[in-house]
C-alpha cells in the first residue's frame, strides 16, 4: 500500500463530512464493536472464572486421579501407590474405602457417601484440613469410630461436633431372623464445608481403619489409591502412561471424567454467551458497511477526481479499506482496554452496583459462590481481538470494492 492511499484514507475518516449522518454511523459502529468486545472478554473472563472456582472446590475433595480396584476392592495398596509415585506427575497419593450407607441421629435418616481415609496421607491430596470449621482431621484415630461430616449434613441432622451418631452399613448380618443391617455408633470430631453441595450434604470421612472393620475388609484391602498430579490438566495423559506402570488388575480414571458433566455445562455456557455476544460485534460490523457504503456515495466526485489523475481501482479500493478498518482498529483496541480492566475490577463494580441500587446478586444463603469470579485469560482476549479485527476487516471489502467501480464521467456529469 503506497503512502498517498493511507494518507487520502486516514484524512477522509478525520475530515468534516457533508453528511453527518455518516459520522454519526461511524461513531455507532465505533461504540458497538468497542461495547461489544468489552462485553464478551468480561463474560469470558467470568466463565472462566466459574470454571476455576467450581474445579478448585471439586478437586478439594476429590482427586485428580484415582485407581480402583476392578471388583471394588484393591489388595496391596502400598505397592500400587508406589508404582504410581514412581511417574513424575504424581505428587502424592493416598489409599481410601468407598462405601454407601445411613447415617441415623434422633429419629432423622439420610443416606451418605462414607469415605474412609488415612488422615495424615489424605491431606496430601485433597485440602480438607482447610475447609475444616470445626475440630480437625487428625482427630479421626482408628479405634475410637470417630466421624467427620459435611456442613449440610449436620445442618439437616441437627448435630454437632461430639454427638454420636449411628452409622448403617448395606452389608446385613445373617441371623435366625433374617438379614438384619449392621450398626454402629460413630462420634462426630469435625465438620468440614468444602462449599459443594454434594459433598457437604453427603460425605462423611471415617478412619480406614473403622471402614476396614466396618465393611469387612482385610487389613491390606482399600477400594483405591487417590493420586495428586503437580498438574491437573495433564491427569488425562497420566492416566494413559500409569497403565503399564501398575502391575495389578486396576481401573484408573481422572477428574475430568469423574466430573465431566459440570466442566461440560459451564464450557457450553461460556460458548453460547460468547456466539450471542459477538453477534454485537458482528452488527457493529455491518454498521462499518453501511457508513462506508454512504461514504462512497457522498466522495463519488472525490473518487473520478482520483481516478482522471490516474489512481487505479485497487488503489481507490485500499483508500477505503483503511477508512473502515481505522474505525474497527480503533473499536478494538478501546474494546480490549475497557474488557481488560473491567475484568480485573468485575468485583468492585458489581459491589457498587449492589450498593447504588440495593441488590444483591449471588446471596450468601442461597450460592455457595456469593461473589463474581473473574479469570482472565490472554488467548481468550488475543482470540476475541482477532474474530473482532477480521470482521471489520470483512466489512470494509465490498463498499471498497463498490468505490472502485465508479465511473469518472458519470460521476462528474453533473458537477
Amino acid at each position: 500500500m503506497s503512502s498517498y492511499e493511507l494518507f487520502i484514507g486516514l484524512r477522509y475518516t478525520r475530515a468534516k463530512r457533508r453528511n453527518h449522518f455518516i459520522s454519526f454511523i461511524s461513531l455507532i459502529s465505533l461504540l458497538g464493536i468497542t461495547l461489544g468486545m468489552t462485553a464478551l472478554i468480561t463474560v469470558m473472563s467470568v466463565m472462566n472464572g466459574f470454571q476455576k472456582e467450581v474445579r478448585t472446590r471439586i478437586l478439594g475433595v476429590a482427586s485428580h486421579i484415582q485407581v480402583s480396584g476392578i471388583d471394588g476392592k484393591l489388595t496391596g495398596w502400598r505397592l500400587v501407590a508406589g508404582e504410581a509415585l514412581r511417574h513424575p506427575e504424581v505428587e502424592a497419593a493416598a489409599p481410601f474405602v468407598s462405601a454407601q450407607g445411613m447415617v441415623s441421629y434422633d429419629q432423622i435418616v439420610s443416606g451418605v457417601a462414607v469415605r474412609g481415609i488415612l488422615p495424615e496421607m489424605e491431606n496430601e491430596v485433597a485440602d480438607f484440613a482447610g475447609m475444616m470449621v470445626d475440630g480437625e482431621l487428625s482427630d479421626l484415630v482408628p479405634g475410637s469410630f470417630g466421624m467427620v461430616i459435611g456442613r449440610e449434613l449436620a445442618r439437616a441432622l441437627g448435630v454437632f461436633t461430639g454427638d454420636k451418631i449411628v452409622l448403617i452399613s448395606p452389608q446385613g448380618q445373617v441371623t435366625p431372623a433374617g438379614i438384619l443391617p449392621r450398626l454402629k455408633q460413630f462420634t462426630i470430631t469435625g465438620i468440614f464445608q468444602a462449599g459443594h453441595f454434594e459433598y457437604d450434604s453427603s460425605l462423611v470421612l471415617i478412619h480406614l481403619a473403622d471402614a476396614q472393620k466396618l465393611y469387612r475388609m482385610g487389613n491390606d484391602e482399600v477400594s483405591g489409591v487417590r493420586l495428586k498430579l503437580r498438574d491437573l490438566f495433564h491427569a488425562p495423559q497420566v492416566v494413559q502412561e500409569l497403565g503399564p506402570m501398575i502391575s495389578a488388575e486396576v481401573y484408573i480414571s481422572d477428574w475430568s471424567r469423574q466430573h465431566a458433566n459440570y466442566f461440560r455445562a459451564i464450557q457450553i455456557e461460556k460458548r453460547m454467551l460468547s456466539l450471542i455476544l459477538a453477534l454485537i460485534i458482528a452488527v457493529a460490523a455491518f454498521n462499518i458497511v453501511s457508513t462506508l457504503v454512504m461514504a462512497v456515495t457522498d466522495k463519488q466526485s472525490d473518487i473520478a477526481i482520483l481516478r482522471t489523475l490516474g489512481a487505479s481501482p485497487r488503489s481507490i479500493m485500499k483508500v477505503f479499506i483503511v477508512q473502515g478498518t481505522l474505525i474497527g482498529v480503533l473499536g478494538t483496541t478501546l474494546g480490549v482496554i475497557g474488557g481488560v480492566l473491567l475484568a480485573y475490577n468485575i468485583e468492585a463494580v458489581i459491589a457498587a452496583i449492589e450498593h447504588v441500587f440495593s441488590v444483591q446478586f449471588l446471596s450468601r444463603e442461597v450460592y455457595y459462590i456469593s461473589e463474581i469470579p473473574s479469570d482472565l485469560q490472554l488467548a481468550d482476549v488475543i482470540t476475541v481481538a482477532v474474530v473482532s479485527f477480521v470482521l471489520t476487516l470483512l466489512a470494509t471489502l465490498y463498499p471498497s470494492y463498490r468505490a472502485s467501480k465508479v465511473n469518472p464521467a458519470e460521476a462528474l456529469r453533473y458537477e
